[in-house]
């Protein structure tokens, strides 16, 4: 063989086996993409199923099921934290022009709980006129304590009167005081299921002062067994369409129609409980708010 033949020869065997070589390195990089495409496809089908059973497996109703959300910060600190000036200068605000007799006299024995006077408040959320006064009930309650868990949101029913009303919920609110002990029973959910279960002892008093179960609603309060408020003392429609930061956002106005509303209740629901802890704290029972309220408490 010659010496160029050799040469031709070498050149194709080279060839072949360069050939043969880019086949072997495009066969592993295939095998490669098929494994890692593989692996990626099982972690996307684990993620998917862990996904779907947090989503099914939890036992306690998450905000999409419950409609319970957590309040902004911004909107808690508002409502908690309505100036005296405000509450001051809005007095009576809108009640008397919504009724003339918000609340009315109790009788019987000191409602209290752990040697405090009791405010028990038993509501639903689905409720609208529960919906307008818990917004009250928080101003008030504000100035005597302070709640210990995180406030949450919810919206009153959507087929009821004032439908989607923003508002708060008590369901498993705590709050401290060294006052009064607030004890709110949150009977039934936006669906109408149950959710908090009243007493005996809750239940018959209730029933002493609306007897009639045909017409016994929501809200009931019983402040300490002084005063009883039974449903709202403002009209719910003033929150129409508002969201719970446009509501908070103007509670220190109290030029504001909201405010004259939302903090003339919350003025007298803290007169009747000026009434439950005998005038303490003086600086709040004293107030001019309270002092404007005073003839209308029963």
């Amino acid at each position: 063989m010659g010496k160029a033949s050799r040469i031709k020869q070498q050149s194709a065997r080279e060839k072949i086996a360069a050939q043969r070589a880019a086949a072997q390195r495009l066969e592993r990089r295939n095998r490669l993409l098929i494994t890692g495409g593989s692996i990626l496809l099982v972690l996307v089908v684990v993620a998917v199923f862990v996904v779907v059973k947090l989503s099914q497996g939890s036992s306690t109703p998450s905000a999409s099921s419950s409609g319970r959300t957590a309040l902004p910060a911004s909107v808690v600190s508002q409502v908690t934290n309505v100036p005296a000036s405000t509450l001051d200068k809005v007095g009576k605000g809108a009640v008397p022009s919504f009724t003339s007799t918000p609340l009315s006299a109790a009788s019987g024995t000191t409602l209290t709980n752990a040697g405090k006077p009791e405010m028990l408040y038993i509501g639903a959320e689905f409720c609208p006129y529960c919906a307008a006064m818990r917004w009250s009930m928080a101003i008030a309650l504000s100035r005597f304590g302070e709640f210990t868990t995180p406030l949450q949101g919810i919206h009153s029913s959507s087929t009821d009167t004032d439908p989607n009303t923003a508002t708060l919920t008590f369901y498993k609110t705590g709050y401290a005081s060294k006052y009064l002990k607030f004890t709110p029973v949150e009977n039934l959910t936006v669906s109408h299921s149950s959710l908090q279960s009243l007493t005996s002892e809750q239940n018959a008093l209730w029933a002493k002062y609306e007897p009639d179960p045909n017409t016994r609603g929501y809200p009931f309060i019983d402040f300490g067994n002084k005063l009883i408020l039974k449903g709202p003392i403002y009209d719910p429609k003033v929150l129409a369409g508002k969201s719970w930061s446009q509501i908070a956002a103007v509670l220190h106005d109290p030029s504001s129609p909201i405010t004259q509303n939302v903090a003339g209740a919350a003025n007298y629901v803290t007169g009747a409980i000026c009434k439950m802890t005998n005038n303490q704290p003086s600086d709040v029972c004293s107030s001019p708010a309270v002092t404007a309220v005073q003839g209308n408490l029963g």
